[in-house]
């Protein structure tokens, strides 16, 4: 089969011709790969700011697929089932973390996209488990940047308060962004948007989808903020944050990877503001952002690439040449 492989760090991915994946274990499925999301963790998986991938790698973690094979011990998913496998692709279920419902912690998770072969080729292997039952009329281009981007940003706006929340900031407008302020303004939050200086792209786009304001990350909002979720992979944007949000209020980052965050005043983190990580994503999340998803309904901007064109789309990500995400396609 055809598949974009990563063989060393730091360098390009490879267009390789790889053998067709075969089932090891008895709850795993094959999958026909319809459309890969591309993420950001990605690049910091090629750029070796995650270390230790399972090399030679094929990345990819937010995958979109038909069921062609089921292992025997299979249970509620058969051949031709349509499913979206996300980052988290496997979990012991016995280590202290599992046992108190905190799986995205567990300490013998295994990564779909890091530490398990993804979506960047034409079929995959997944954990049946850890799949979610898809739709099958519903369009994969679509469906693909829920599966990360979506869901990531959903686990990072409940832990800052979810439906709670009034005054939304977000930082960093890209693929989580443009899907979470649609969430938020579904639940009648008021989003403000911050951008990288100059992204004019982005500050509509957040606008168009209900941002009451959108500006730079230099600039500040005109209100004071009741939370900020920062996507974007720069610690300076943290302190930034906690600028500009009121007491109580959390600050969440929603990367994997982030840059130092710089020292600041006390005086900004006092009255209970708080700092917070997210990490990884429990099932439990993902059951309830593609329960939430399409009541709102939640609209994906999307930009298509070919499999084989995965570094074009990974240097246009990283360059910020497009607003909302990009998805491969077979």
């Amino acid at each position: 089969m055809n598949a974009m492989v990563l063989e060393q760090q730091g360098q390009p991915l490879q267009h390789r011709q790889v053998p067709l994946p075969e089932i090891e274990e008895t709850d795993q499925v094959l999958l026909r790969v319809e459309a890969c999301g591309v993420c950001r963790t990605d690049l910091h998986i090629l750029d070796g700011e995650l270390t230790d991938p399972s090399l030679p790698l094929i990345p990819g973690h937010q995958i979109v697929g038909t069921v062609v094979v089921a292992g025997d011990q299979v249970s509620g998913l058969q051949v031709g089932d349509r499913v979206g496998v996300p980052w988290l692709g496997h979990t012991d279920g016995t280590c202290r973390y599992c046992c108190r419902g905190q799986e995205n912690l567990c300490e013998q998770a295994r990564f779909t996209g890091y530490t398990l072969d993804g979506g960047y080729a034409e079929y995959a292997l997944a954990y049946a488990p850890y799949c979610y039952p898809l739709p099958p009329e519903a369009e994969a281009l679509d469906i693909a940047p829920l599966l990360c981007a979506g869901l990531i940003g959903f686990r990072t706006w409940r832990l800052a308060g979810g439906e709670t929340i009034q005054r939304l900031g977000i930082y960093g407008f890209g693929a989580a962004a443009h899907i979470l302020c649609q969430i938020a303004c579904w639940y009648g939050q008021s989003v403000y948007a911050f951008t990288r200086p100059g992204d004019e792209q982005a500050q509509k786009l957040a606008r168009d989808l209900g941002a009451v304001w959108a500006g730079a990350s230099t600039e500040d909002p005109p209100d004071v903020l009741d939370a900020a979720l920062v996507f974007a992979p720069v610690g300076e944007l943290m302190v930034s944050a906690l600028k500009h949000v009121d007491r109580g209020a959390s600050v969440v980052s929603g990367g994997i990877h982030m840059s130092d965050i710089p020292s600041f005043p006390y005086g900004l983190l006092w009255e209970e503001r708080s700092l917070k990580s997210t990490a990884n994503l429990t099932r439990e999340d993902g059951r309830a952002f593609l329960e939430v998803a399409p009541r709102v309904p939640v609209r994906t901007e999307v930009h298509a690439y070919p499999l084989s064109e995965a570094n074009q789309a990974l240097e246009d990500l990283r360059e910020g040449r497009f607003a909302g995400a990009a998805v491969l396609t077979p």
